[in-house]
């Protein structure tokens, strides 16, 4: 398996307990989707190797204890620290204004007006307010990613169509005037 036919679920953080026990930290908005998790792919040395589960139980809302099944010392050391993924094929399909961040980079980003705030070239979600970075005529654009400004997910025609703020677009493209 590919990494890029993968996503990313979490990563291992720690061993648990003394019968070879790992706490996987779910990166998710919506853990409830993996109650039951019959085999993960960690990444070791730029490899995604399978691992399959034998028990697993919730601890908090969004990190699982999981047990490997044969598991052995060496195997419990080697997943610890590592990312865990999944294929691309196990998410379940999204429909109307609902979207993955994979999904949509290449899509065009338009305000309701038909104006082209350029390509998704990545979506950052490594801070509070996700945004995505979009290319225009050679500049980036930032654009937050709120769900109440998103009007229409068009996957046919790979655009997203938005409600943007008035003057968002001369942030990016205006020469800044100084204030006297």
């Amino acid at each position: 398996m590919k990494k890029e036919d993968c996503y990313l679920l979490g990563k291992i953080t720690r061993r648990h307990g003394l019968a070879g026990n790992v706490v996987l930290k779910l990166d998710t908005d919506q853990p409830e989707l993996y109650n039951k998790l019959d085999n993960i792919l960690v990444e070791i040395n730029g490899l995604l190797v399978p691992f399959f589960i034998e028990k697993q139980q919730w601890s908090k809302e969004d990190t699982k204890l999981i047990f490997f099944k044969n598991s052995t010392e060496a195997m419990v050391d080697q997943a610890v620290g590592r990312n865990v993924f999944l294929p691309l094929s196990t998410l379940p399909v999204l429909t109307g204004k609902s979207f993955y961040y994979h999904e949509i980079i290449g899509f065009r980003l338009l305000d309701e007006n038909n104006t082209d705030f350029g390509i998704i070239q990545s979506v950052n979600d490594q801070t509070a307010q996700h945004y995505f970075v979009t290319l225009l005529h050679g500049k980036q654009i930032i654009v937050p990613v709120i769900k109440d400004w998103i009007l229409d997910v068009n996957r046919e025609q790979k655009e997203i169509k938005m409600q943007l703020p008035e003057g968002l677009m001369d942030v990016f493209t205006q020469p800044a005037i100084k204030d006297e």
